[in-house]
């Protein structure tokens, strides 16, 4: 939900936020999580993200603030970044994959809205998760699709993760 107040980009970047918010155009927009499945999923990916990182030549951010335009903020769930380790705070170049895993709360619109702007803003993958049905979609400059067999890709580098197998890990 974004505030009544506009906050310029100066007091968003200087101001710690709990959870962190969005920043879109001078409105500062709630991320909802904090339910124990979501931060139980986030940690599951991003740990088999992590064990493949350095195989494959990426980095892995958690919460990281990305710049996608002048005035226009998103904080993923994970990303991942090709090449050369991040080093500003924000990043604002795209990185190669955002993933979103949903809340309760969160709503299709809302959702949508954060897909095209990564998509947009040069992001070659997003992958949005839902961890009441366990299901996820693929979404790329080409369009979205639903992973029917449970396994979200990538291409170049590859990067194939099954939730089955990341549910299983949690178990």
């Amino acid at each position: 939900m974004a505030t009544g107040t506009l906050v310029t980009v100066e007091e968003y970047l200087s101001t710690s936020y709990r959870p962190d918010c969005d920043y879109v155009d001078g409105h500062l927009v709630e991320r909802n999580f904090g339910e124990w499945s979501h931060g139980e999923l986030q940690v599951g990916l991003g740990s088999y993200l992590m064990s493949i990182r350095k195989s494959l030549g990426f980095y892995v951010g958690f919460e990281q603030r990305v710049q996608i335009a002048a005035t226009r903020f998103r904080v993923p769930d994970i990303c991942v970044v090709l090449g050369s380790r991040p080093t500003t705070p924000i990043l604002h170049e795209p990185p190669f994959l955002c993933i979103e895993i949903l809340s309760t709360e969160d709503r299709a619109s809302k959702v949508l809205k954060r897909i095209g702007d990564y998509l947009n803003f040069g992001v070659q993958y997003v992958w949005v998760i839902d961890p009441k049905t366990r299901e996820g979609t693929v979404y790329s400059s080409s369009g979205g699709w639903e992973a029917k067999d449970g396994v979200l890709t990538t291409r170049n580098p590859e990067i194939a993760v099954s939730l089955t197998d990341i549910y299983r890990s949690l178990e």
